[in-house]
């Protein structure tokens, strides 16, 4: 990138350039302000729940603290977390911009983002706020996660502040989380009693939703899940009457929500309201009022994302608010025109891969598969291990005990989905078909594509490309650049996710174009249309050679299905005893579904596997491919 360019692109992104190199926009007007015009902030946050409250209208859910809360403060009805998943939820928050447009959207991923792109706490930090984080950090992005707070600790506290100072103070609950369903756990708390002896609902009373089968051990997880609900409740409560105690509720807006939706299976990791659509309440004491959306009690409709809280508290803090954040202010002074809709994103989750894209609104569901010959289900190694739910359902799906409503989370994706989450809750009625809504779903079809490539989405480009494309660059920087066509490669993205036959041709073609990223597509609409896609065959073929590894995975995928499986797994051979750790997860990941395809038998796996050992993610795909032979 030249120095006119590069200037030019600065510009864009809203920074301006000095004589002396990169300085950011001026952001610190506020810090001249009287500390009584401000007000402090407080952030609560719980672990996997969605809004499964009592003040939500839950009747299973016993939820006293949160629903005096509500009474208080002001509920949105649609708020969402950009991602399913802790890291890339929490790394959109503490940059205010959509992880997939900095490449920091993969489940614990490292990226370098733009030097110039701070993280929230610095802007709160230097306009006199003390900022602190108790104490989950879990960003993607290169760096000291702890450098943007004054305290980041499980004793960082707003009361180690000089007195009289501005706060803004971060406490993550975990006790809902996932990790918290383990029978050793449960077990030990109730021995302890942290948990009454006897859940608070019978496992054989508690009702949960209808894409679950009904077995015991479900059950007893729903069951154990609300009762974690109420200890989490019960931690909010704690820390509600710690600030009252200080003295400082008049003077302090608080937050609760969480971090994305609930605990159990086809919760987290998924794009569905079960996994990103989570509880959001604000309480503004009397004298801040005037900044409030409702009166006390009331619920908001608006449609919020993580990517506009940190703009909402600059504005609420008298912050200005950068440029280049992708987030809106809902809230205060600078409080930018209502979203209609809400970008949603899904990547990598632990170590299996997957691509979605979707759009909400205030009713619809819009969902963007593409990779829809992958399960929503897949074997992640961590909830089945935690989660007895997890593998209770994936049992039941497999002795036939499940309806097709139950057993579709484990077998491949439709291309599109689209729900009215007004009549089904639970989206399980998938109406892409439906001609009744045919107008809408082109609507929000068009929509999504805009926001991709307004987003300029990283996430289409495969994770062992990320370094080597971006060289000298951050991913940021490659994606806005001419050298990233983010329009073709979407187009060639959803040719090759709409598992249309008639597409085939240019998906051929594709495989010749000179762009890596799109012949990765071309290849991965080659590899789902299967046997179908056997006029292709010699451009898999050459593809097999091409310069970039995890192109040769999908053609080898591909090849697998018309017939050339030793050809497969000579070219895999060399990618998965290699260096390259995405390459070979993706090439694991791969061999899998070929197993699972009848393409490729358990010896040949096994003995191209031997002997390999890995610390990273690559490693629990070679031990569930070995505890396949058991």
């Amino acid at each position: 990138m030249n120095r006119h360019t590069r200037r030019q692109f600065l510009k864009t992104a809203g920074l301006a350039v000095g004589s002396a190199g990169i300085i950011g926009t001026p952001l610190f007007a506020g810090q001249q302000q009287n500390e009584q015009d401000r007000p402090s902030i407080l952030w609560i946050t719980s672990e996997d729940n969605s809004p499964l409250l009592g003040c939500y209208g839950d009747k299973q859910a016993y939820t006293p603290n949160l629903d005096k809360l509500a009474a208080e403060g002001v509920r949105y009805r649609n708020a969402f977390a950009n991602a399913p998943v802790c890291s890339a939820a929490r790394s959109t928050l503490i940059t205010g911009m959509y992880a997939c447009s900095l490449g920091i959207h993969n489940h614990r991923s490292k990226a370098k983002i733009p030097d110039t792109f701070r993280p929230y706490p610095e802007y709160l930090r230097k306009a006199g706020y003390y900022c602190t984080n108790n104490s989950k950090t879990d960003y993607n992005y290169i760096g000291n996660p702890n450098q943007p707070w004054d305290e980041c600790s499980n004793k960082a506290h707003y009361d180690n502040r000089k007195p009289g100072r501005l706060f803004f103070a971060v406490f993550n609950i975990t006790l809902s989380h996932e990790g918290q369903l383990t029978e050793e756990i449960v077990n030990n708390r109730r021995k302890k009693g942290i948990l009454h002896p006897k859940p608070r609902i019978a496992p054989e009373d508690v009702k949960f939703p209808p894409y679950h089968p009904d077995t015991p051990i479900i059950s007893r997880d729903w069951s154990v899940y609300y009762d974690n609900v109420t200890l989490m409740d019960k931690e909010v409560g704690r820390l509600l009457k710690e600030l009252d105690e200080k003295g400082l509720a008049d003077d302090t807006i608080v937050f609760y929500y969480s971090d994305h939706g609930g605990a159990l299976p086809r919760g987290k990791r998924n794009i569905h309201d079960s996994g990103t659509r989570v509880p959001f309440i604000i309480r503004f004491p009397k004298k801040w009022t005037h900044l409030a959306p409702a009166r006390p009690g009331e619920w908001v409709d608006q449609p919020v994302s993580f990517v506009d809280f940190p703009a909402a508290v600059f504005s609420l803090a008298g912050v200005p608010i950068p440029k280049y954040f992708e987030g809106r202010a809902f809230l205060g002074a600078h409080a930018a025109k209502p979203r209609d809709h809400i970008f949603l994103f899904r990547g990598r989750m632990d170590e299996r891969y997957d691509t979605v894209r979707a759009i909400r609104d205030c009713r619809y569901r819009y969902i963007q598969n593409y990779s829809p010959h992958r399960p929503w289900g897949q074997q992640y190694s961590y909830p089945f291990r935690v989660m007895p739910s997890m593998g209770s359902w994936y049992r039941a799906y497999l002795d036939g005990k499940c309806n097709s409503v139950q057993a579709r989370y484990w077998q491949p994706k439709p291309s599109e989905e689209f729900y009215d989450t007004e009549s089904d809750p639970y989206e399980i009625r998938n109406l892409i078909d439906d001609p009744k809504y045919a107008e809408r779903i082109a609507q929000m079809r068009n929509t999504l594509k805009e926001d991709i490539i307004l987003t300029r989405d990283i996430g289409f480009i495969p994770e062992g490309m990320f370094e080597r494309l971006s060289a000298d660059k951050t991913l940021y920087e490659y994606a806005q650049s001419d050298a990233y066509p983010i329009e073709r490669i979407v187009d060639v993205a959803n040719l090759a996710a709409l598992r249309g036959v008639s597409s085939l041709d240019k998906l051929i073609a594709a495989c010749n174009d000179p762009q890596p990223v799109i012949r990765y597509w071309a290849a991965t609409g080659c590899m789902i249309l299967q046997k179908k896609a056997a006029p292709a065959k010699d451009e898999l073929k050459a593809l097999l050679s091409d310069e970039w590894m995890e192109n040769r995975v999908v053609a080898a995928e591909a090849l697998s299905y018309l017939g050339e499986t030793d050809l497969a797994l000579q070219t895999m051979k060399p990618i998965i005893r290699g260096k390259e750790g995405f390459a070979t997860l993706a090439a694991l990941n791969a061999l899998d579904f070929m197993h699972a395809a009848g393409n490729v038998s358990l010896d040949q796996i096994l003995e191209l596997i031997e002997g390999l050992e890995f610390k990273d993610v690559s490693g629990r795909m070679v031990e569930y491919l070995q505890a396949l032979k058991s």
